[in-house]
């Protein structure tokens, strides 16, 4: 069975208070553009000696699995239930959200014209890491986007006087379309553990032909494969930009011997060329049924958990029972469940379709 281990310390000098804390009913994992989060119980044998060590809001926890670190943050919860303690933490990209600009534009750092919403969200940390016993020691990789927010005539501005969350900011940036995703990720550095947000652009991750995860290998539980045809079609008419005769309109569809099923993708495309490629992808979009949102899978030489990455693009072979399914997924984050007495290690896939439908929202704005 793997070794985990919780290290607590303190956040701004990454000191270690404890090298072992004594935790079960342990859950913890990253997520895509989002912090992650832990959850755990202090043994009530330790419950009241460790409790001061435990400060809410000033002290880190870390995961380790076999000496690699998995997952790190802040502890912002211990409530005792009984003799119990129970611990909730989150990433530390949680920490942005108990912060605010208090100077306006980030200390003159913004307004932003045509920026790159990447170089914002480095701002934002500087700003944050700058302040009095503000600094975590959080890195910001170097990543660029095409994205850009701000313009000369409606900049990207962050008035004084509206004292704007610093986590707000960067959930924003993270939603402007084709910019950037995020995850956060620990590694130790000698004995203290660093601290690193990953930016992607437009998106994170890869497609991972070296991993796989296939019934009687890693995969264990009942996966819960949906068949669901409201949004299935072979047929797609796409509509682009003009209005009444003079609007673009394609249809792109396919006979596979289903009953004819057909959807509208209303875009202001232009480019008829654009139009029809937007089309076709969308058909092909609809036409994988199957849905798999989560998926329980044990640690395998096929996909060992330290390979798991945040955005990658993965393979998954399913034969159950009640389901055959072989298709691409994307890994949006993921819950890990160390393993206590008889019951083995344990991790949750959150999981999306790699290929899906544009959503109504999307398809008008573009």
């Amino acid at each position: 069975m793997p070794d985990y281990r919780y290290i607590v310390a303190r956040p701004a000098t990454g000191e270690v208070l404890h090298w072992n804390l004594p935790l079960s009913e342990v859950e913890f994992g990253p997520e895509i553009s989002g912090p992650g989060s832990l959850s755990a119980t202090l043994s009530p044998t330790f419950a009241r000696s460790l409790n001061d060590m435990l400060d809410a809001g000033n002290a880190v926890i870390l995961a380790e699995r076999n000496s690699r670190l998995l997952w790190g943050g802040l502890i912002w919860r211990a409530e005792p239930q009984g003799p119990k303690l129970p611990i909730e933490a989150s990433g530390f990209t949680s920490y942005l959200h108990r912060r605010h600009d208090l100077h306006g534009n980030l200390a003159g750092r913004g307004p932003y014209v045509e920026a790159d919403p990447c170089e914002v969200i480095r701002d934002v940390w500087d700003y944050a890491q700058a302040q009095p016993d503000g600094d975590l020691g959080v890195v910001v990789d170097d990543t660029k986007s095409k994205a850009k927010t701000g313009t000369a005539k409606d900049p990207y501005d962050i008035p004084r006087w509206d004292a704007r969350n610093l986590g707000e900011i960067v959930d924003e940036l993270a939603e402007i379309d084709d910019g950037l995703e995020w995850s956060e990720t620990v590694s130790w550095r000698g004995r203290r553990a660093e601290r690193r947000i990953i930016l992607g652009a437009p998106k994170l991750g890869r497609r991972r032909e070296d991993l796989t995860f296939t019934t009687g290998a890693n995969v264990i539980g009942e996966p819960h494969v949906i068949k669901d045809a409201d949004e299935y079609a072979q047929w797609v008419i796409g509509l682009g930009a003009g209005e009444g005769k003079k609007r673009k309109i394609v249809t792109d569809g396919v006979r596979n011997g289903r009953l004819r099923l057909e959807t509208k993708l209303e875009t202001s495309e232009k480019d008829e060329n654009k139009l029809k490629q937007r089309t076709r992808r969308e058909r092909l979009a609809r036409q994988i049924l199957p849905t798999l949102t989560e998926l329980e899978i044990v640690d395998h030489p096929a996909a060992p958990i330290e390979a798991l990455r945040i955005g990658d693009d993965v393979r998954i072979r399913l034969y159950e029972p009640h389901t055959t399914y072989d298709g691409w997924n994307r890994i949006l984050g993921w819950t890990v469940k160390p393993g206590e007495g008889e019951t083995a290690e344990r991790v949750t896939l959150k999981l999306e379709r790699t290929v899906k439908p544009e959503s109504d929202d999307e398809a008008e704005e573009q």
